[in-house]
C-alpha cells in the first residue's frame, strides 16, 4: 500500500520550487516544467523517491538504531520537533553546533553538564548557592536545553540523519558524509541532492509540505519499531518454550523410565514360572 499519493502532495504544494533564476542544475531530473518563473517538482518522481526513503528508514529504526531529524527553519521546527517526540528519536531544531557529530564526545560532556545541573536541583545542593550562582546555573541550563534539549538521549552517533532543507544544513550534510552516515532529506530546487543519499524532491519551505512528508517518515519509523517489539517479543516466547520443554525433558524421561519398569514388572508376572518334572 502506497504511503501517501499523487493528490495529497499536489494539496500539500509538494511540487512548487523556487524561482528558476535560483534553481540548482543538478536538480534538473527532478523538475516536471517551468510556470512563470516557477519551476514545478515533478511529483511521480517524489512519490517514488518518499517510498524508498522510508523503506530504507524502517529497516534501520528496526534495527534498533536511532534516526536524528535536523530542522532549524523557522517554519519546519515546531512540526519536526512534534513529529520526532511520537517517536522518541533525537532532534535538533535550535542551531546545529560545529562537530554535533565529528566532535561527538564534546557534545556529550555538555549533555552530562545540563544533567549535572539537573541533580543539583534534586539534592538540594541548588537551593544552598547565592542567587548570583542560582541565576547563572539557571540560564546556562536553559542554554543547554534549547541547543541540546532534543538528543539528551543520544549515546551514541545516530545511523541515520533527516533534513529539512539541505542547504540551510549544509554543515550537518558535511559532517554525516565525514562520518559515513546515511541522510534522507527533502530537497528543493534550489538544492544540490548530489550529496544526500535519499534526496526527497519538495517545496522545503511550505509547511503543509514539510508535515505530510515528515508524516510519512514518522509513520516508516512507527512500522519498523513495531515490528522490531513484534519480534522481540515472539523470539522471547519462543525462549520461554525452548526452556519449558528443557525442564520437562528429565521429569518425562523419568516418567519413560518408570513406565519401561512397570510393563516390564507385569511381563514378568504374567510368565507362567516353569516347573520341574
Amino acid at each position: 500500500m502506497a504511503r501517501t499519493t499523487y493528490q495529497d502532495l499536489l494539496d500539500a504544494g509538494v511540487h512548487f520550487g523556487h524561482l528558476t533564476r535560483k534553481w540548482d542544475p543538478k536538480m534538473s531530473q527532478y523538475i516536471f516544467m517551468e510556470r512563470n518563473g516557477i519551476h514545478i517538482i515533478d511529483l511521480n518522481k517524489t512519490l517514488t523517491k518518499v517510498e524508498e526513503a522510508a523503506a530504507a528508514i524502517k529497516q534501520i529504526v528496526k534495527s534498533g538504531r536511532k534516526v536524528l531529524f535536523v530542522a532549524t527553519k523557522k517554519q519546519a521546527k515546531d512540526i519536526v520537533a512534534d513529529y520526532a517526540k511520537t517517536v522518541n528519536m533525537p532532534f535538533v531544531t535550535e542551531r546545529w553546533l560545529g562537530g554535533m557529530l565529528t566532535n561527538f564526545a564534546t557534545v556529550r560532556k555538555s549533555i552530562k553538564k545540563m544533567s549535572n545541573i539537573d541533580k543539583l536541583t534534586k539534592d538540594g545542593t541548588y537551593s544552598n548557592l547565592s542567587k548570583k550562582e542560582r541565576l547563572m546555573i539557571q540560564r546556562e541550563r536553559i542554554k543547554l536545553e534549547s541547543l541540546l534539549g532534543g538528543i539528551s538521549d543520544l549515546n551514541r552517533l545516530p545511523a541515520a540523519l533527516f533534513l529539512i532543507d539541505v542547504k540551510k544544513e549544509h554543515i550537518a550534510v558535511s559532517e554525516a558524509l565525514k562520518l559515513n552516515i546515511p541522510t534522507f532529506a527533502m530537497v528543493d530546487t534550489n538544492s544540490d541532492p548530489s550529496n544526500i543519499d535519499f534526496p526527497i524532491p519538495a517545496n522545503d519551505d511550505a509547511t503543509k509540505s514539510i508535515s505530510l512528508i515528515t508524516g510519512i517518515i514518522i509513520q516508516a519509523i512507527q512500522e519498523g519499531l513495531d515490528e522490531r517489539k513484534r519480534e522481540k517479543e515472539d523470539e522471547a516466547e519462543k525462549e520461554a518454550v525452548a526452556a519449558k520443554t528443557k525442564a520437562d525433558a528429565p521429569e518425562a524421561a523419568a516418567g519413560n523410565e518408570g513406565g519401561k519398569r512397570a510393563r516390564k514388572v507385569a511381563a514378568d508376572a504374567e510368565t507362567p514360572a516353569s516347573t520341574e518334572e
